[in-house]
């Protein structure tokens, strides 16, 4: 509770309390703070996943997806050296994909490597305990580090991360040691479509078979009864089609995009939103609130007002100026020049409100409630709550 509050005098508190303004103030100090990196070190993984029942039309093999893994570490984890950027791409090992990483995002590899900032330690140990899963999906060209500030913070609260690259809608992806590039055509974006809803069951096929000791790493770590999903952009869409074929999935978070096809109404969701989203384009942006509105299970949305496409995302630390809603640009809404939310800001925000809503409905942590119905910062955000 800020010092300002703490020094009001009793009766001016308590009209506060009757006026319904002391609960968007408060914050359960039982609960850890969801803005904040929580109790656990994070460790992180690389793994290939095949699925054998499925025969990748790009490839013409069974459908692969290379895989980033965050996870809840051992506490010998703290003080390790941190995972570095180029080790997300095959461990720095080959120096044709650093190259296509330099002409891809127009910078030293090398540089990027060493700005690059995350807090996880590759190979950790996983420590003890069962945890929820998670499942993220990136964007059309993106990739499966695109949110690794995301998905580490949510490994350092107690979840299991999982993050594909959706093979031929990433931006490159290497498989045996070939490169597969992003595929840019109507027929491949169609396939995706088919593809990505899949390749998140998948995922949970693949970690049932790990807690069942198909990895001894994993083996009795994963709570399978709790699983929640997100995405970005396209991954959004992903989310909104998982939602509606897979019953195992119980709560989502849909940033910058959502699908027109629902058919699951109830399952609980949160919406973030960029109300400067220029490359998602006001029609959709439009569809992402009309995603809340039709909601009936319990559903939340934050809207960002100074935010763009890619404020959600890690991508500016690839290339500083890679979309809307990195550093300045003009607001969509009418034209005029926007400075966009800090990415330190949004990251804040992003992570806090994500985290409160997967730990009620995945961990059934009720101290969060107070969290999701406020507005933490009114000059940034929209924020609507129907739990």
């Amino acid at each position: 509770m800020p010092p300002s509050q703490r020094s009001l005098p009793v009766f001016l508190a308590i009209c506060l309390f009757l006026a319904g303004a002391w609960p968007a103030c408060a914050q359960d100090a039982t609960v850890p703070d969801p803005e904040k990196p929580g109790p656990f070190p994070v460790g992180v993984t690389t793994m290939l996943l095949v699925d054998h029942s499925r025969t990748d039309l790009l490839t013409r093999g069974p459908r692969s997806l290379m895989t980033e893994v965050w996870y809840p570490a051992e506490d010998e984890t703290r003080g390790l050296p941190k995972n570095h950027l180029l080790d997300f791409f095959q461990k720095n090992k080959s120096p044709e994909l650093s190259l296509l990483l330099q002409v891809a995002f127009g910078a030293d590899v090398v540089e990027m490597d060493k700005k690059f900032q995350n807090f996880s330690v590759r190979d950790a140990r996983i420590r003890d305990g069962l945890f929820p899963l998670l499942l993220f999906s990136h964007g059309n060209t993106g990739l499966r580090m695109q949110n690794a500030f995301w998905c580490e913070h949510m490994a350092s609260h107690g979840y299991i991360v999982m993050s594909p690259d959706h093979t031929g809608n990433a931006a490159l992806t290497f498989l045996d040691g070939v490169l597969i590039p992003y595929q840019d055509s109507e027929e491949a974006r169609k396939q995706a479509s088919l593809d990505r809803p899949k390749d998140l069951s998948f995922l949970i096929d693949a970690m049932t078979r790990m807690n069942k000791g198909g990895d001894s790493r994993f083996f009795g770590r994963v709570d399978l009864e709790h699983i929640g999903a997100a995405g970005h952009s396209f991954g959004g869409f992903a989310c909104t089609w998982v939602l509606n074929q897979e019953p195992r999935v119980r709560a989502a978070v849909l940033m910058a995009g959502a699908a027109k096809e629902r058919t699951n109404f109830t399952t609980p969701v949160m919406t973030l939103i960029a109300t400067e989203d220029k490359t998602l384009g006001a029609e959709r942006v439009t569809l992402l609130r009309g995603y809340y509105d039709e909601s009936k299970g319990p559903h939340y949305s934050v809207e960002f007002k100074n935010a763009g496409h890619f404020s959600f995302t890690e991508m500016y630390q690839l290339k500083p100026d890679f979309g809307d809603g990195i550093g300045q640009g003009k607001r969509v809404t009418n034209g005029e020049p926007v400075t966009y939310i800090p990415m330190e800001k949004a990251f804040t925000l992003t992570n806090g409100y994500t985290t409160a809503f997967f730990g009620k409905f995945l961990k059934s942590i009720n101290g969060y409630d107070a969290y999701l119905s406020a507005n933490r910062d009114p000059e940034e955000l929209i924020v609507r709550a129907a739990p």
